[in-house]
C-alpha cells in the first residue's frame, strides 16, 4: 500500500504546488503583494526560470527546469518550476515536531551553510544592503505593510513595541553593521531558509525555495540567512536545538557576532514571517491571525533579549560592587569595565599591585579620577556601538560621572541601569579588613578612604539600591530582580 500519496497540492501565499508521482511542479500566482508582482506572465516566467538558477546552488539535483502551461488552443498560457519531489517524512519540520534526532542534520546543515556563504557573491551593490541604513529601510518597509493589520490581527501594544526596540537598536550600531560590511560577512544568499523547505536525506541536506523576486532581499548578513532557521525551529518548540544550529553556523563560518545581532536577526526573520501570516489572513486564511501574533510575539521577546545596556553598579569600598558587577554579568552575557583596573592600566601599574596613597594622593586625584572615567566610557561607547552590553564597575560617587554615562547611553540607544550597592557597617568593615591582607587585589580602598568617598559622595537618588549583606548569590538575584529582566531574557543572554 503507497503510504505517500501519488498527487497532492498545497498553497503559500505567492503559489500552489502540485505534488504528481516523483515529480513537484510550482505555479505562481498572478498577484501583487506589494514586495512582488506577479500579475504579467512574462514576468511569471522570468521569475521561474530566476527560481531554479538560483536554487540550484544549494540543490541542484532537485531543480530540474521550467516547464510551458498550454491552453487548449496550444498556446502557452503559463510556466511551472519542475523539482524533483522530496521524500515528505525527511523534511525537517516533520523530525523536529515527531522528536526525531537532527542534531547531526543540523550541524551538517550549518556547515553546508557556512560553505555556502564562503563562497556566495559578493561585491558594493551587495555589501550595501548590509549597513544600518539598508537593514532599517527593510525594517520600516514590513513596520509600514503591517500597520493596517495592527489591533484587528496583530497586538498594537506588541507592534509598537517593536519597531522602537528595533529604531532604538539599529540606530545605536551603526559601526556594529560598517564592521560586518568590512569583514564581508553580506553575500547573495538563500534569504528564506524555513525548515518546511529543507530535508535531511542520508546524502545530505538539500535547501530549496530561496528568495528569488528580488536581489536585494536576497543579499543578507551570513548570520541573518542562518538566523532565520534558528527562529523557525525555536517556533517549531526546538528552542535548544535552534541556539545550537546558531553556534555552530558561528564555529564553521568564524562569526565572532554578539549575542545582541544574533537576537536581533532572530527577530527580523520573526516579523518577516508575521507579515506573511498577515497577509494569508487577508487572503481569507482566518487561521493565519494567531501564526501573526505568534511570530510577532517571537519577535519581541528575541528583541528583548538581544537589547543592548549599560549598567552602572556602584557604592563606597566595601559594598560589593565588584563581586556583583562580575556576577551580574556573568548572568548578562556582558563586558565589564572595571575603574580600579583602568586607573592602574592608566598608570602603567599591574592592577593586582598595590599603590595605595593617601586620599586624592598618588594615582587617586581628582585629575586622575577624571581620566580613568573618561577612558571607562571610551571603551563602553566602543563596545556598546558594536552590540556588547556593559557593566561599569566604578564608586559612581560624582555626579558628574554619572551625568556622562546617562549621555553615553541616551547616544548609542542603549538602556541605562543605575544600581548602588549597599551593606551594613560590620559588613564593610570586615571586607575592607578581608582585603587589606590579600597580596593581590585591584582595589587600595581602606576604611579611612572609604568613610571619605561616603562623606562627599553626591546624592544618587536615580540609583536603585541593592543590599549585598547576604550571598553574593542573593546580590546578583536581587540585582537582577530590580532590573526587572524576565527569565526568557535571561536565559537568551546567557
Amino acid at each position: 500500500m503507497r503510504s505517500t500519496p501519488y498527487a497532492a497540492t498545497f498553497e503559500t501565499h505567492a503559489a500552489v504546488v502540485f505534488l504528481v508521482g516523483d515529480r513537484a511542479y510550482k505555479l505562481k500566482k498572478p498577484v501583487d503583494l506589494g514586495f512582488l508582482d506577479f500579475r504579467e506572465r512574462a514576468d511569471r516566467e522570468a521569475v521561474c526560470h530566476r527560481e531554479v538558477e538560483l536554487n540550484r546552488r544549494m540543490a541542484a539535483d532537485v531543480y530540474l527546469g521550467v516547464a510551458d502551461v498550454h491552453a487548449p488552443d496550444g498556446g502557452v498560457c503559463d510556466h511551472l518550476v519542475v523539482m524533483r519531489r522530496m521524500p515528505a517524512d525527511r523534511r525537517l519540520s516533520t523530525l523536529v515536531r515527531t522528536g526525531a534526532p537532527v542534531a547531526g542534520d543540523l550541524r551538517r546543515l550549518a556547515r553546508m551553510l557556512a560553505a555556502f556563504h564562503a563562497t556566495a557573491r559578493r561585491g558594493p551593490r551587495i555589501s550595501a544592503e548590509g549597513g544600518a541604513g539598508a537593514l532599517l529601510g527593510r525594517w520600516d518597509a514590513t513596520f509600514a505593510q503591517l500597520r493596517p493589520f495592527h489591533g484587528a490581527v496583530l497586538p498594537a501594544a506588541t507592534a509598537t513595541a517593536i519597531e522602537q526596540l528595533t529604531h532604538d537598536f539599529v540606530a545605536g550600531r551603526g559601526p556594529l553593521f560598517a564592521g560586518r560590511v568590512a569583514a564581508g560577512r553580506i553575500v547573495d544568499g538563500h534569504a528564506d531558509l524555513l525548515a518546511d523547505d529543507i530535508f535531511c536525506l542520508d546524502d545530505g541536506p538539500r535547501v530549496l525555495d530561496c528568495i528569488e523576486f528580488d536581489d536585494r532581499l536576497r543579499w543578507v548578513d551570513g548570520l541573518d540567512d542562518a538566523a532565520f532557521l534558528a527562529m523557525d525551529l525555536e517556533r517549531l518548540g526546538a528552542a535548544g536545538l535552534a541556539a545550537d544550529f546558531l553556534d555552530r553556523y558561528a564555529e564553521f563560518a568564524a562569526d565572532p557576532a554578539p549575542a545582541a545581532l544574533r537576537h536581533h536577526y532572530v527577530a527580523y526573520r520573526a516579523y518577516v514571517r508575521a507579515k506573511v501570516a498577515c497577509l494569508r489572513h487577508a487572503q481569507g486564511d482566518a487561521a493565519a491571525a494567531a501564526e501573526a501574533a505568534d511570530y510577532a510575539a517571537l519577535t519581541l521577546r528575541h528583541l528583548r533579549a538581544g537589547t543592548v545596556r549599560l549598567v552602572l553598579v556602584g557604592g563606597t569600598p566595601g559594598t560589593g560592587k565588584s563581586t556583583l558587577a562580575g556576577r551580574l554579568a556573568d548572568r548578562l552575557g556582558a563586558v565589564v569595565l572595571a575603574s580600579d583596573r583602568l586607573r592602574k592600566e592608566l598608570a602603567g601599574v599591574d592592577p593586582g599591585r598595590a599603590a595605595a596613597a593617601p586620599y586624592r594622593q598618588g594615582i587617586y586625584t581628582a585629575d586622575w579620577t577624571r581620566r580613568t572615567y573618561d577612558l571607562m566610557l571610551t571603551r563602553a561607547r566602543r563596545l556598546l556601538e558594536r552590540g556588547e552590553t556593559v557593566v561599569l564597575d566604578a564608586s559612581w560617587t560624582q555626579a558628574a560621572h554619572r551625568a556622562a554615562a546617562r549621555a553615553l547611553a541616551a547616544d548609542t540607544r542603549s538602556t541605562l541601569a543605575e544600581l548602588r550597592c549597599t551593606a551594613g557597617p560590620a559588613e564593610v568593615a570586615e571586607r575592607l579588613a578581608r582585603r587589606a591582607g590579600e597580596t593581590y587585589r585591584a582595589s587600595d580602598a581602606d576604611a579611612v578612604i572609604a568613610a571619605a568617598l561616603a562623606a562627599e559622595a553626591d546624592p544618587w537618588p536615580e540609583a536603585t539600591a541593592v543590599p549585598t549583606d547576604g550571598t553574593p548569590d542573593d546580590s546578583v538575584e536581587n540585582a537582577l530582580a530590580r532590573l526587572r529582566l524576565g527569565p526568557a531574557v535571561l536565559g537568551a543572554a546567557s
